[in-house]
Protein backbone atom coordinates (compact mmCIF):
# COMPACT_ATOMS: atom_id res chain seq x y z
CA UNK A 1 0.00 0.00 0.00
CA UNK A 2 1.28 3.43 -0.66
CA UNK A 3 2.42 5.71 2.62
CA UNK A 4 -0.34 7.85 2.40
CA UNK A 5 1.72 10.95 4.02
CA UNK A 6 3.96 10.94 0.36
CA UNK A 7 7.38 11.54 -0.62
CA UNK A 8 7.27 15.13 1.10
CA UNK A 9 6.90 13.75 4.23
CA UNK A 10 10.25 10.98 3.91
CA UNK A 11 11.86 13.74 2.68
CA UNK A 12 11.37 16.00 5.55
CA UNK A 13 12.13 13.37 8.08
CA UNK A 14 15.75 12.62 6.56
CA UNK A 15 16.43 15.91 6.51
CA UNK A 16 15.70 16.78 10.00
CA UNK A 17 17.19 13.01 11.14
CA UNK A 18 20.45 15.07 9.16
CA UNK A 19 20.27 17.76 11.08
CA UNK A 20 19.83 16.17 14.30
CA UNK A 21 22.91 14.09 13.57
CA UNK A 22 24.84 17.40 12.77
CA UNK A 23 23.87 19.14 15.92
CA UNK A 24 24.90 16.13 18.25
CA UNK A 25 28.80 15.97 16.79
CA UNK A 26 29.08 19.76 17.08
CA UNK A 27 31.16 20.73 19.99
CA UNK A 28 29.26 21.80 22.54
CA UNK A 29 30.61 25.70 23.06
CA UNK A 30 28.73 28.35 20.67
CA UNK A 31 30.89 31.40 20.21
CA UNK A 32 29.86 34.44 22.80
CA UNK A 33 32.39 36.98 20.69
CA UNK A 34 31.72 38.30 17.06
CA UNK A 35 34.26 38.03 14.38
CA UNK A 36 34.93 41.35 15.06
CA UNK A 37 35.55 40.96 18.51
CA UNK A 38 38.48 38.08 17.67
CA UNK A 39 39.87 40.06 14.79
CA UNK A 40 40.35 43.11 17.24
CA UNK A 41 42.15 41.02 19.73
CA UNK A 42 44.15 39.60 17.70
CA UNK A 43 45.44 43.10 16.57
CA UNK A 44 46.22 44.21 20.03
CA UNK A 45 48.21 40.81 20.87
CA UNK A 46 51.76 41.61 22.26
CA UNK A 47 54.35 39.29 20.69
CA UNK A 48 56.52 38.54 23.23
CA UNK A 49 57.81 35.54 22.06
CA UNK A 50 61.38 37.12 21.56
CA UNK A 51 61.68 37.33 25.18
CA UNK A 52 61.28 33.07 25.67
CA UNK A 53 64.53 31.87 27.29
CA UNK A 54 66.74 31.35 24.47
CA UNK A 55 67.98 27.70 26.38
CA UNK A 56 64.33 26.73 26.38
CA UNK A 57 64.16 23.59 24.06
CA UNK A 58 61.35 23.72 21.68
CA UNK A 59 59.09 20.91 21.00
CA UNK A 60 55.85 20.11 18.91
CA UNK A 61 52.78 19.04 20.54
CA UNK A 62 51.65 16.00 18.86
CA UNK A 63 47.73 16.81 19.53
CA UNK A 64 45.83 19.60 21.69
CA UNK A 65 42.95 18.29 23.94
CA UNK A 66 43.07 20.85 26.35
CA UNK A 67 43.15 24.61 27.11
CA UNK A 68 44.38 24.63 31.30
CA UNK A 69 43.59 28.59 32.59
CA UNK A 70 46.07 29.59 35.37
CA UNK A 71 46.06 31.92 38.09
CA UNK A 72 49.95 33.78 38.12
CA UNK A 73 50.15 34.01 42.13
CA UNK A 74 52.07 36.68 40.82
CA UNK A 75 52.18 40.51 39.43
CA UNK A 76 52.44 41.36 35.70
CA UNK A 77 55.96 42.03 35.86
CA UNK A 78 56.93 39.11 37.66
CA UNK A 79 54.72 36.66 35.87
CA UNK A 80 56.25 38.01 32.10
CA UNK A 81 59.46 37.35 33.68
CA UNK A 82 58.97 34.29 34.84
CA UNK A 83 57.15 32.40 32.43
CA UNK A 84 59.75 33.29 29.89
CA UNK A 85 62.82 33.45 31.53
CA UNK A 86 62.64 31.02 34.11
CA UNK A 87 62.83 29.94 37.59
CA UNK A 88 65.62 29.92 40.51
CA UNK A 89 65.46 27.47 43.11
CA UNK A 90 67.09 28.08 46.94
CA UNK A 91 68.72 24.26 45.90
CA UNK A 92 70.47 25.70 42.83
CA UNK A 93 68.04 24.01 40.44
CA UNK A 94 66.42 26.07 37.78
CA UNK A 95 64.20 26.03 34.71
CA UNK A 96 64.60 27.98 31.10
CA UNK A 97 61.17 29.42 30.89
CA UNK A 98 58.56 28.18 28.20
CA UNK A 99 55.66 28.04 31.51
CA UNK A 100 52.79 29.09 29.27
CA UNK A 101 51.63 30.22 25.74
CA UNK A 102 49.36 33.30 26.94
CA UNK A 103 49.28 35.73 30.01
CA UNK A 104 46.44 38.21 30.38
CA UNK A 105 47.25 40.97 32.25
CA UNK A 106 44.77 42.90 35.14
CA UNK A 107 43.58 45.35 32.27
CA UNK A 108 42.77 42.73 29.31
CA UNK A 109 46.36 43.43 27.44
CA UNK A 110 47.14 39.85 26.27
CA UNK A 111 50.90 38.41 25.69
CA UNK A 112 51.70 35.24 23.56
CA UNK A 113 54.69 34.07 25.18
CA UNK A 114 55.68 31.39 22.89
CA UNK A 115 53.47 29.64 19.41
CA UNK A 116 51.54 27.74 20.58
CA UNK A 117 51.77 24.51 18.52
CA UNK A 118 55.19 23.93 21.09
CA UNK A 119 54.81 22.22 24.58
CA UNK A 120 54.34 24.90 27.64
CA UNK A 121 56.07 23.51 30.98
CA UNK A 122 52.54 24.65 32.33
CA UNK A 123 50.84 22.43 34.43
CA UNK A 124 53.76 19.81 35.82
CA UNK A 125 52.21 17.13 37.75
CA UNK A 126 48.77 16.84 36.22
CA UNK A 127 46.27 14.03 35.51
CA UNK A 128 42.88 14.50 33.91
CA UNK A 129 40.52 11.19 32.91
CA UNK A 130 43.58 8.96 33.22
CA UNK A 131 46.12 10.97 31.09
CA UNK A 132 48.84 12.62 32.46
CA UNK A 133 51.58 15.03 32.23
CA UNK A 134 48.76 17.59 30.52
CA UNK A 135 51.64 20.20 29.39
CA UNK A 136 52.01 17.68 26.29
CA UNK A 137 48.53 17.99 25.11
CA UNK A 138 46.96 21.67 25.98
CA UNK A 139 47.34 24.83 25.52
CA UNK A 140 48.56 27.28 28.88
CA UNK A 141 46.73 30.40 29.71
CA UNK A 142 48.16 32.31 32.75
CA UNK A 143 45.73 35.76 34.42
CA UNK A 144 47.55 38.04 36.43
CA UNK A 145 46.72 37.58 40.11
CA UNK A 146 45.74 35.34 42.60
CA UNK A 147 43.58 32.47 42.96
CA UNK A 148 42.09 34.00 46.10
CA UNK A 149 41.99 37.65 44.57
CA UNK A 150 38.74 38.63 41.82
CA UNK A 151 39.76 37.98 37.90
CA UNK A 152 38.73 41.30 36.26
CA UNK A 153 36.46 42.06 34.30
CA UNK A 154 38.60 42.94 31.29
CA UNK A 155 40.55 39.72 32.10
CA UNK A 156 37.56 37.75 31.84
CA UNK A 157 36.67 39.65 28.18
CA UNK A 158 40.16 38.35 26.72
CA UNK A 159 40.78 35.20 28.32
CA UNK A 160 36.28 34.33 26.70
CA UNK A 161 38.15 35.73 23.12
CA UNK A 162 41.62 33.80 23.09
CA UNK A 163 39.60 30.50 24.28
CA UNK A 164 37.24 31.19 21.43
CA UNK A 165 40.05 31.12 19.31
CA UNK A 166 41.83 28.50 20.77
CA UNK A 167 38.64 26.02 20.54
CA UNK A 168 38.06 26.64 16.71
CA UNK A 169 41.50 26.18 15.80
CA UNK A 170 41.57 22.71 17.47
CA UNK A 171 37.86 21.48 17.54
CA UNK A 172 37.37 21.61 21.23
CA UNK A 173 34.69 21.84 23.05
CA UNK A 174 33.87 24.01 26.46
CA UNK A 175 34.59 20.91 28.33
CA UNK A 176 38.15 21.12 26.97
CA UNK A 177 38.43 23.77 29.06
CA UNK A 178 39.67 23.36 32.61
CA UNK A 179 41.95 25.41 35.46
CA UNK A 180 45.14 24.40 36.97
CA UNK A 181 43.76 23.24 40.14
CA UNK A 182 41.00 20.62 38.21
CA UNK A 183 44.15 18.81 36.80
CA UNK A 184 46.96 18.88 39.18
CA UNK A 185 47.80 16.34 41.36
CA UNK A 186 50.06 15.60 44.44
CA UNK A 187 51.95 12.75 46.59
CA UNK A 188 50.95 11.52 49.58
CA UNK A 189 51.70 14.41 52.82
CA UNK A 190 50.49 15.35 56.08
CA UNK A 191 46.93 15.61 54.88
CA UNK A 192 46.71 12.68 52.28
CA UNK A 193 48.23 9.38 52.19
CA UNK A 194 47.70 8.38 48.64
CA UNK A 195 47.81 10.82 45.49
CA UNK A 196 45.54 13.71 45.61
CA UNK A 197 44.04 16.52 43.57
CA UNK A 198 44.64 19.56 45.18
CA UNK A 199 48.51 20.22 44.91
CA UNK A 200 46.99 23.79 43.11
CA UNK A 201 44.76 26.18 44.13
CA UNK A 202 45.56 28.77 40.94
CA UNK A 203 42.58 29.26 39.48
CA UNK A 204 40.00 28.27 41.64
CA UNK A 205 38.25 31.93 41.30
CA UNK A 206 38.02 31.51 37.62
CA UNK A 207 33.91 32.00 36.85
CA UNK A 208 33.27 30.11 33.72
CA UNK A 209 30.21 31.82 32.79
CA UNK A 210 31.91 35.34 32.93
CA UNK A 211 34.40 34.02 30.14
CA UNK A 212 31.24 32.93 27.61
CA UNK A 213 31.89 29.58 28.68
CA UNK A 214 29.51 26.46 29.60
CA UNK A 215 29.36 24.07 32.64
CA UNK A 216 32.73 21.78 33.42
CA UNK A 217 32.72 18.37 33.89
CA UNK A 218 30.26 16.91 36.37
CA UNK A 219 32.95 14.89 38.18
CA UNK A 220 36.16 14.47 38.57
CA UNK A 221 36.95 11.63 36.45
CA UNK A 222 40.50 10.22 38.04
CA UNK A 223 38.49 10.71 41.67
CA UNK A 224 35.76 8.45 40.46
CA UNK A 225 38.09 6.12 39.14
CA UNK A 226 39.74 5.87 42.11
CA UNK A 227 43.16 7.14 40.68
CA UNK A 228 43.31 10.13 43.18
CA UNK A 229 41.66 10.70 46.32
CA UNK A 230 39.20 14.03 46.20
CA UNK A 231 40.30 17.43 47.31
CA UNK A 232 36.66 18.49 49.21
CA UNK A 233 36.61 21.83 49.05
CA UNK A 234 37.98 22.18 45.22
CA UNK A 235 35.19 19.39 44.60
CA UNK A 236 32.50 21.60 46.44
CA UNK A 237 33.91 24.33 43.79
CA UNK A 238 34.04 22.79 40.46
CA UNK A 239 31.49 19.83 40.86
CA UNK A 240 28.74 20.41 43.84
CA UNK A 241 25.11 21.00 42.97
CA UNK A 242 25.02 23.94 45.38
CA UNK A 243 27.06 26.45 42.98
CA UNK A 244 29.65 27.33 45.84
CA UNK A 245 31.59 30.69 45.91
CA UNK A 246 34.83 30.05 44.28
CA UNK A 247 36.06 32.86 46.11
CA UNK A 248 36.04 32.48 49.83
CA UNK A 249 35.40 35.09 52.14
CA UNK A 250 38.55 35.10 53.91
CA UNK A 251 40.60 34.92 51.06
CA UNK A 252 44.10 33.89 52.34
CA UNK A 253 43.68 34.30 56.07
CA UNK A 254 43.88 30.79 57.63
CA UNK A 255 40.16 30.02 59.66
CA UNK A 256 38.96 26.15 60.84
CA UNK A 257 37.76 25.99 57.57
CA UNK A 258 41.04 27.96 55.30
CA UNK A 259 43.91 25.79 56.27
CA UNK A 260 47.55 26.36 54.69
CA UNK A 261 46.43 23.49 52.63
CA UNK A 262 43.29 25.06 51.08
CA UNK A 263 45.39 28.32 50.52
CA UNK A 264 48.92 27.62 49.21
CA UNK A 265 48.32 23.64 48.11
CA UNK A 266 51.65 21.97 47.73
CA UNK A 267 53.66 25.44 48.28
CA UNK A 268 52.10 25.34 52.11
CA UNK A 269 55.27 24.52 53.34
CA UNK A 270 58.03 26.12 50.97
CA UNK A 271 60.22 28.52 51.94
CA UNK A 272 58.63 31.34 49.79
CA UNK A 273 55.01 30.86 51.50
CA UNK A 274 54.56 33.81 54.18
CA UNK A 275 52.82 33.69 57.52
CA UNK A 276 52.44 36.77 58.90
CA UNK A 277 50.45 36.05 62.12
CA UNK A 278 48.23 38.79 64.12
CA UNK A 279 50.95 39.72 65.76
CA UNK A 280 53.10 41.01 62.87
CA UNK A 281 55.63 38.11 63.45
CA UNK A 282 56.82 36.31 60.15
CA UNK A 283 57.66 32.92 59.16
CA UNK A 284 58.27 31.14 56.30
CA UNK A 285 56.51 27.61 54.97
CA UNK A 286 59.87 25.67 55.85
CA UNK A 287 60.12 27.43 59.41
CA UNK A 288 56.08 26.37 60.86
CA UNK A 289 57.05 22.89 61.59
CA UNK A 290 59.57 23.36 63.59
CA UNK A 291 59.76 26.71 65.52
CA UNK A 292 55.57 26.89 65.15
CA UNK A 293 53.55 23.47 64.54
CA UNK A 294 51.16 23.85 61.78
CA UNK A 295 48.27 22.57 64.54
CA UNK A 296 49.60 26.00 65.92
CA UNK A 297 49.08 28.76 63.55
CA UNK A 298 46.64 30.93 64.76
CA UNK A 299 43.55 32.34 63.36
CA UNK A 300 43.50 35.42 61.35
CA UNK A 301 47.25 34.77 60.23
CA UNK A 302 47.69 36.21 56.14
CA UNK A 303 49.59 33.63 54.08
CA UNK A 304 51.56 35.10 51.48
CA UNK A 305 52.48 32.94 48.33
CA UNK A 306 56.15 33.69 46.14
CA UNK A 307 57.72 35.89 48.64
CA UNK A 308 61.19 34.45 48.51
CA UNK A 309 62.88 37.88 48.01
CA UNK A 310 60.86 39.51 49.78
CA UNK A 311 60.57 38.96 53.04
CA UNK A 312 62.80 42.03 54.67
CA UNK A 313 60.17 44.12 53.15
CA UNK A 314 57.09 42.42 54.84
CA UNK A 315 59.01 42.71 58.11
CA UNK A 316 58.85 46.40 57.87
CA UNK A 317 57.97 47.74 61.40
CA UNK A 318 55.17 50.03 61.94
CA UNK A 319 51.88 50.39 60.38
CA UNK A 320 53.47 51.70 57.10
CA UNK A 321 53.25 48.91 54.31
CA UNK A 322 55.00 49.49 51.07
CA UNK A 323 53.62 48.04 47.97
CA UNK A 324 56.31 46.02 45.49
CA UNK A 325 56.70 43.80 42.92
CA UNK A 326 55.10 40.12 44.29
CA UNK A 327 53.90 42.54 47.55
CA UNK A 328 50.47 43.99 46.55
CA UNK A 329 47.50 45.50 48.04
CA UNK A 330 45.86 42.57 48.16
CA UNK A 331 48.18 40.43 49.79
CA UNK A 332 49.17 43.00 52.22
CA UNK A 333 44.88 44.28 52.73
CA UNK A 334 42.85 41.28 51.88
CA UNK A 335 39.50 42.46 50.96
CA UNK A 336 40.08 45.51 52.51
CA UNK A 337 42.29 46.92 50.08
CA UNK A 338 39.25 49.21 48.31
CA UNK A 339 37.98 50.45 51.34
CA UNK A 340 37.79 54.24 52.59
CA UNK A 341 40.45 53.19 55.48
CA UNK A 342 42.87 51.84 53.41
CA UNK A 343 44.74 54.79 52.07
CA UNK A 344 47.53 54.88 49.68
CA UNK A 345 50.73 57.27 49.02
CA UNK A 346 51.98 57.00 45.16
CA UNK A 347 55.05 58.15 44.35
CA UNK A 348 53.68 60.74 42.37
CA UNK A 349 52.22 62.63 45.67
CA UNK A 350 49.09 61.63 44.68
CA UNK A 351 46.85 60.28 48.03
CA UNK A 352 43.97 58.16 47.26
CA UNK A 353 41.92 56.18 49.23
CA UNK A 354 40.93 52.41 48.40
CA UNK A 355 37.54 53.50 47.40
CA UNK A 356 39.43 55.30 44.45
CA UNK A 357 41.78 52.24 43.41
CA UNK A 358 40.18 50.41 40.43
CA UNK A 359 42.97 48.01 40.58
CA UNK A 360 45.71 47.07 43.10
CA UNK A 361 47.87 45.05 40.62
CA UNK A 362 48.09 48.89 38.72
CA UNK A 363 49.77 50.58 41.91
CA UNK A 364 53.23 51.29 40.94
CA UNK A 365 55.97 49.91 43.02
CA UNK A 366 57.05 51.52 46.03
CA UNK A 367 53.66 52.46 46.71
CA UNK A 368 52.93 53.39 50.38
CA UNK A 369 49.72 52.12 52.24
CA UNK A 370 47.91 52.24 55.69
CA UNK A 371 45.22 50.38 56.76
CA UNK A 372 42.32 51.23 58.83
CA UNK A 373 42.64 54.78 58.63
CA UNK A 374 41.18 58.04 58.40
CA UNK A 375 42.67 61.53 56.86
CA UNK A 376 43.69 63.81 56.04
CA UNK A 377 43.47 66.30 58.63
CA UNK A 378 45.92 69.40 57.47
CA UNK A 379 47.59 71.16 59.98
CA UNK A 380 46.89 74.74 60.61
CA UNK A 381 47.95 77.20 63.15
CA UNK A 382 44.97 76.86 64.59
CA UNK A 383 44.66 73.06 64.40
CA UNK A 384 48.16 71.67 65.84
CA UNK A 385 48.92 68.32 66.28
CA UNK A 386 47.46 67.62 69.50
CA UNK A 387 43.62 69.08 69.04
CA UNK A 388 43.54 66.88 65.92
CA UNK A 389 44.88 63.74 67.52
CA UNK A 390 44.77 64.28 70.94
CA UNK A 391 47.44 62.69 73.67
CA UNK A 392 47.92 60.66 70.62
CA UNK A 393 49.97 63.16 68.23
CA UNK A 394 53.19 61.95 69.04
CA UNK A 395 52.33 58.19 68.64
CA UNK A 396 54.04 55.76 66.43
CA UNK A 397 50.23 55.11 64.99
CA UNK A 398 49.68 58.84 64.77
CA UNK A 399 50.99 59.12 60.97
CA UNK A 400 52.08 62.95 59.75
CA UNK A 401 52.86 63.22 55.84
CA UNK A 402 54.95 65.85 54.90
CA UNK A 403 55.30 67.89 51.81
CA UNK A 404 58.43 66.52 51.11
CA UNK A 405 56.57 63.29 50.73
CA UNK A 406 57.65 61.37 53.96
CA UNK A 407 55.34 59.64 55.93
CA UNK A 408 56.19 59.64 59.36
CA UNK A 409 54.93 57.91 63.04
CA UNK A 410 54.39 60.46 65.74
CA UNK A 411 57.08 58.97 67.59
CA UNK A 412 59.61 60.09 65.19
CA UNK A 413 58.84 63.83 64.94
CA UNK A 414 61.45 65.50 67.69
CA UNK A 415 60.07 69.25 67.40
CA UNK A 416 56.25 69.55 66.45
CA UNK A 417 56.81 72.83 66.79
CA UNK A 418 58.98 73.04 63.23
CA UNK A 419 56.51 70.75 60.97
CA UNK A 420 56.06 71.79 57.87
CA UNK A 421 53.16 73.79 56.72
CA UNK A 422 50.99 71.53 54.51
CA UNK A 423 51.70 68.44 56.62
CA UNK A 424 48.37 65.78 56.44
CA UNK A 425 47.64 64.12 59.39
CA UNK A 426 46.31 59.86 59.70
CA UNK A 427 44.64 58.55 62.74
CA UNK A 428 43.66 55.16 63.15
CA UNK A 429 39.90 54.70 62.28
CA UNK A 430 39.34 53.35 65.76
CA UNK A 431 39.72 56.59 67.13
Amino acid sequence: MKDPRGWNHRRFTLVLSIIITFVLILPASSSAFSRTDRTAFQRTLVDSRHQLNPRFKKVERNKTKYIVVHTAELGLETTLRVVSKGKHFRNGRRTYGGHTHYVIARNGRTYRIMDKKYVADHAGRSMWNGETDLSKISIGIELVGYHYAPITDQQYRSVGILIDILQGVYNLDDRAVLTHSQVAYGTPNRWFKKNHRGRKRCAKNFMRAKAGLGPTWSYDPDVSANRLTADAQLADVFYSRLNIDAQPDEANIISKLNTAWVIAGEDYDSSSTVYQFPDGSLFTGAEIAGKIGWNRIPAKTVVLLNQESKVALLKEKGPVKTISDGITAWSLAGRSYNHDTTIYFLPSGRIKPGSMISDWDDLPVRTKMIIGYKGPFPLRKDNSAFRIAGRSYNDQQTLYYLPSKKLLGGNEIKDFSQIQSGTLVFLPATL
